[in-house]
């Protein structure tokens, strides 16, 4: 099995003059899932090389045993420094692709040209697709051969209004995830503010927060396993 885990290449928190980018848990907890099931994994960025941590993740109460592990790795934090460029990747050479969030991927994912012809094309060869946390909201603009957003009509989880407020980021992203997947006509359901959920229905796999990252990465696999 070979999973394409799909990173921001982004590191402006809005106008605020903080950092942002990728959320270190999101990344490690599912990159150690595939990895201890014996997949190989590539990682891309929309720019390559290394993609922006979001510091606020690597601080000492977000980290868990996965980000731990990722950071001893040698192995793991030099493909994370070599990521392969968005635009060179191709659906036909993997089997599945995981979005992990961050803020940073409201500002370039959500509106790359790649990144959306890439889903759509793992989603037209009946390939599942999974995002995390800020990730669905790259769903924004990803459609059906018929022209109609992806999400419509389908079951669907991401980050909530009230998480976002809660991190007092509100006023300063792009969209709110939650308001974005209801406007394009998604069946928008929610956990508890930061607690683990998991949203699957059918090719789409969908988790709220990084607390949801392992979960929704073993989704996946059990959705592999069925193939």
């Amino acid at each position: 099995m070979k999973i394409l885990m799909v990173l921001t290449s982004h590191d402006e928190l809005g106008n605020t003059g903080r950092k942002t980018g990728f959320w270190l848990e999101e990344l490690a907890a599912p990159y150690y899932a595939f990895k201890d099931a014996g997949a190989e994994i590539v990682l891309a960025s929309p720019k390559g090389g290394q993609p922006p941590l979001d510091p606020k993740s690597n601080e000492p109460s977000f980290q868990t045993e996965a980000t731990h592990r990722f950071e001893a790795d040698k192995e793991a934090t030099a493909q994370l420094a070599a990521t392969v460029r968005l635009d060179s990747v191709s659906q036909a050479d993997f089997d599945t692709v995981f979005y992990p969030g961050g803020h940073g991927p409201l500002w370039d994912l959500a509106e790359d040209a790649h990144s959306i012809a890439l889903i759509e094309s793992f989603l037209a060869a009946n390939k599942p697709v999974a995002l995390v946390c800020h990730a669905p909201g790259v769903l924004r603009h990803v459609k059906t051969p018929a022209g109609r957003p992806w999400v419509e009509g389908k079951k669907v989880t991401g980050f909530t209004n009230s998480e976002e407020a809660g991190v007092e980021l509100t006023d300063i992203v792009p969209f709110l995830v939650e308001d974005e997947l209801k406007a394009k006509g998604g069946v928008y359901s929610k956990g508890p503010d930061w607690g683990s959920y998991v949203v699957s229905d059918g090719l789409l796999i969908t988790g709220q927060n990084p607390a949801s990252s392992a979960a929704a990465a073993a989704v996946l696999l059990e959705h592999m396993s069925r193939i």
